[in-house]
């Protein structure tokens, strides 16, 4: 996310470079270019300008410390300021049971799929998860929940399959009188969404508010709306009360300046990052990682978490193994291309890497892409037990009868050797320079 505002700020500190010293006519002409990027990137122009004043007073005049250049230092200095524009770190905390939490927002926004994703993370834990939806209005949205909730292990949805003439306060009653039953630890409730902002159905989320008595209200913002998304949350949080906001859409072609101005402008703290369809594309709102994948630092600690969720520390360690000791074969690498498709695929891990521009750039190089995966496993499971251990011995003649078998041409077999080494260069590349390493030990292998 964020890719165009993260290469704009990337260039621009690697004009300062070769500087010696922070000269002001130096931070100047950076700085003009630091607030274009914010606005490119739909950063209201309040915020912008605000930020920009707290850059330059840090900036100029700042000498070169040892060892740290001065693009470093302005790095450092955009980083912190980053960190403080997008406001402290603020995730749900669990309370007396059940912890209820009610989402609101626009049609269109993510609600329903948000409630679900929602869901399924606090459901870590052996959290009993239950989910409502008090959406009439609109075709299907009840049903829509219901589907996702069986997807979430140990969940408990309302109202019963059969209930379909209810109104949305009597869906509001029936789920506190089956949460008293069903003792679980966290109710979310989804509402009904809205065209736009008119009493009437404002007058519907108030009752809804008076009958749950929910600890936290969630408005779900999708950032695709841009700078409409402050206009939303400011009159949600007038006639509702919202202390909390989620926002959607963040895989899409959106400029990132919701994220970057929404708490400077509400005062309401970002809590949730939707990051793409599947219920496991959420994530925690934290600003240091935010600043870190802005200014093209990565984010190790989110890859590291998010490997943790699908694969064992032993695993990691046999892997980590075969690379170091130069013995990783066609079948782990077939092995780590699924393990990878379940981590959101190649292109996401890569945005998560320090880094990244030069790690993308080689996956071009060698042809390394997500749509490629599926015919690569047909490859090499048309491969013998011998190739598959050393690609070496793959001659005209074997290439062409693996071609054969997967379906393919020989032009694809030989595309696939290419990218199989590399990766091989990759992984290479990421052990010199500690990449591996880090996210070895931060794995506890």
């Amino acid at each position: 996310m964020f890719d165009s505002f993260s290469n704009r700020i990337s260039g621009i500190f690697e004009k300062l470079r070769r500087s010696g010293i922070l000269k002001e006519e130096d931070v100047d002409a950076a700085l003009r270019e630091i607030r274009i990027a914010l606005l490119e990137a739909d950063v209201s122009l309040s915020v912008a300008k605000k930020f920009i004043e707290d850059v330059r007073a840090n900036a100029v005049g700042q000498n070169v410390v040892r060892s740290i250049s001065p693009e470093q230092m302005v790095t450092k200095i955009v980083h912190d300021r980053l960190v403080e524009l997008l406001g402290p770190s603020e995730s749900i905390s669990v309370g007396a049971k059940p912890h209820k939490i009610m989402l609101v927002g626009l049609q269109g926004a993510g609600k329903t799929t948000t409630a679900g994703k929602l869901a399924k993370f606090l459901g870590k834990n052996n959290r009993k998860i239950m989910v409502t939806s008090t959406d009439i209005h609109r075709p299907a949205a009840i049903e829509q929940l219901r589907l996702l909730s069986k997807r979430i292990p140990g969940s408990v949805f309302c109202p019963p399959e059969g209930e379909n003439n209810l109104s949305a306060d009597e869906i509001c009653r029936l789920s506190i009188k089956t949460a008293e039953k069903e003792r679980p630890d966290v109710l979310i409730v989804d509402t009904a969404g809205r065209l736009h902002i008119d009493e009437v159905k404002m007058d519907e989320l108030a009752r809804t508010k008076e009958i749950i008595q929910p600890k936290d209200i969630m408005l779900v913002v999708d950032i695709m709306t841009g700078q409409d998304a402050f206009n939303i949350a400011g009159r949600f949080s007038e006639s509702i009360g919202i202390n909390g906001i989620i926002l959607t859409r963040l895989d899409g072609d959106a400029r990132g300046g919701v994220a970057l101005s929404m708490r400077a402008l509400t005062g309401c703290a970002i809590k949730f990052l939707c990051t793409g369809e599947h219920l496991d594309d959420i994530e925690t709102f934290d600003a240091e990682r935010i600043a870190d994948r802005l200014l093209g630092m990565g984010d190790v600690v989110s890859l590291v978490e998010k490997a943790q969720e699908h694969f064992s520390s032993t695993e990691a360690a046999q892997a980590a193994e075969k690379l170091q000791t130069g013995t990783f074969t066609f079948d782990d690498f077939a092995d780590q291309m699924r393990k990878v498709s379940k981590l959101g695929g190649i292109k996401s891990i890569m945005k998560m890497l320090p880094q990244t521009q030069q790690l993308e750039n080689m996956m071009e190089t060698h042809g390394i892409s997500d749509k490629i995966v599926v015919r690569n496993l047909a490859i090499i499971g048309s491969m013998t037990k011998k190739e598959r251990a050393n690609h070496r011995i793959l001659n005209g003649s074997r290439k062409r009868r693996i071609a054969l078998g997967s379906g393919t041409t020989v032009q694809e077999v030989n595309r696939l050797l290419k990218q199989y080494e590399g990766t091989l260069d990759i992984f290479k590349k990421m052990k010199k320079s500690g990449g591996m390493a880090k996210i070895m030990s931060m794995m506890g292998v």
